[in-house]
C-alpha cells in the first residue's frame, strides 16, 4: 500500500489511525486512494490490542426509556460520530449494582472514555473508576461522591424561571411534583429543580408546606399521583413538574378529570422533550442544549488532559436554561 501511494508505511499509519502526525492533503488522498483500490479494512481488534483502547465510548444512563434519555443518548452518539466513535450504551435502572456492573463491563474493554449520567454514584462506583484511572465525564447530573469534569444544565436557575412565570400570571400558589425519598439531595437535576422551585415561592412571600409532591419520574406514575393531587379538596392553580414525563402525566390525568388546561390549571415541565411541543395543550417547559451538550462531553472525554485538575481546566461547565413559552402556562 505504501509503495502505491508512493510514500512510506508510516504516514500510511498516521492516515489510517488519524495521528499522531499530521499529514500533507495531497499525500493523505494518494493514501486514501490505495486503500479503495486495494480493498484494505483496518484490523480494529489489533489496533486495539496494540493502543490499549478502543474506537468506543461508554454511556450509562438510568433509563433510556425515558424520552429525555433517549434523546440524550442520541445526541452524544451523533457527537461521537463526527469524532470517528462509537457508543455503547447501558442502561442502570436508577440501580448502584447495573451502574457498577456496566463501568466494569466497558472499563474492561479498553474504551476511550465514559459518559457517565448516574442518579446517585456510590463509593463503590466511584473506586471502581480511580482504580482503573478511567477517562470520565459526568453528563447531566454530578454525584457528590465523585468530584470529576461534569457537564450540566442550569437546573435552578431555569426551575426559578419556570415559577415565577406561573407566579405572574396571577396564580396564588405554585405546587411542585418533585422526586422520590430516594432523589439524591446533591448534584442531582430534580433536587435543583424543587430547590429552584422553594426559592421562587419564598421569594414571593409564598408558603411552600404541604405543596410539595413525591412521584417518580415516569409518567405513569406522576399521572397516578396527578390524580390525587388533582381530584383532591384543595386542587392546585399551578403545577410545576420536575420533568417532563412527569408533566405529561399529569396533563392526562388533568384531562380524564376534566380539568381545562391553562383555563382551571397552569401546568409547566422541564427538559423540553420533543413530546412536549405535541402534548394537549403544547407544553410550557424549561430547555438546554442537549446537542451542546452533548457535543462537549464527547469531546472532553476524548481530550487528552482531560484529568488535568485545578486551572488548567473546567471542572464543571454549565449550560444555560432557557424558558420555552408554550399554551399550557396560559399563554396564547
Amino acid at each position: 500500500m505504501a509503495r502505491l501511494a508512493g510514500t512510506s508505511t508510516a504516514v500510511v499509519s498516521y492516515v489510517i489511525n488519524n495521528g499522531p502526525r499530521p499529514v500533507a492533503p495531497a499525500t493523505r488522498e494518494r493514501v486514501l486512494a490505495a486503500i479503495k483500490q486495494l480493498g484494505y479494512r483496518p484490523d480494529r481488534v489489533a489496533q486495539a490490542m496494540a493502543s490499549r483502547r478502543t474506537d468506543l465510548i461508554g454511556l450509562i444512563v438510568p433509563d433510556a426509556r425515558q424520552p429525555f434519555f433517549g434523546e440524550m443518548a442520541h445526541a452524544v452518539e451523533q457527537a461521537a460520530s463526527e469524532r470517528g466513535k462509537m457508543v455503547l450504551v447501558g442502561n442502570s435502572d436508577y440501580v448502584a449494582e447495573r451502574e457498577v456492573h456496566y463501568l466494569r463491563a466497558f472499563l474492561g474493554m479498553r474504551v476511550s472514555g465514559l459518559i457517565l449520567v448516574s442518579h446517585a454514584l456510590n463509593d463503590l462506583a466511584a473506586a471502581e473508576i480511580d482504580a482503573w484511572d478511567a477517562r470520565m465525564v459526568l453528563l447531566h447530573e454530578r454525584p457528590e461522591a465523585i468530584d470529576d469534569v461534569a457537564v450540566v444544565t442550569d437546573d435552578l436557575g431555569g426551575a426559578r424561571l419556570a415559577v415565577r412565570h406561573l407566579l405572574d400570571h396571577g396564580n396564588a400558589y405554585v405546587a411542585c411534583v418533585g422526586g422520590t425519598a430516594e432523589t439524591p439531595a446533591v448534584g442531582d437535576p430534580v433536587s435543583d429543580h424543587v430547590e429552584g422551585w422553594r426559592q421562587a415561592m419564598e421569594e414571593a412571600g409564598i408558603p411552600t408546606e404541604g405543596r410539595l409532591f413525591e412521584a417518580p419520574y415516569n409518567r405513569y406514575d406522576a399521572y397516578r399521583v396527578g390524580l390525587d393531587i388533582l381530584s383532591g379538596p384543595d386542587r392546585p392553580p399551578a403545577v410545576f413538574c420536575s420533568t417532563d414525563d412527569q408533566a405529561i402525566g399529569v396533563l392526562r390525568a388533568a384531562r380524564e378529570l376534566r380539568i381545562d388546561v391553562p383555563g382551571e390549571l397552569a401546568v409547566v415541565g422541564f427538559d423540553d422533550i420533543k413530546e412536549a411541543a405535541l402534548a394537549d395543550p403544547p407544553m410550557t417547559t424549561v430547555a438546554s442544549d442537549r446537542s451542546a451538550m452533548a457535543r462537549a462531553a464527547v469531546d472532553l472525554v476524548l481530550d487528552d488532559g482531560l484529568r488535568v485538575a485545578g486551572s488548567q481546566r473546567e471542572r464543571l461547565k454549565v449550560f444555560p436554561s432557557e424558558l420555552v413559552i408554550r399554551r399550557s402556562c396560559g399563554c396564547g
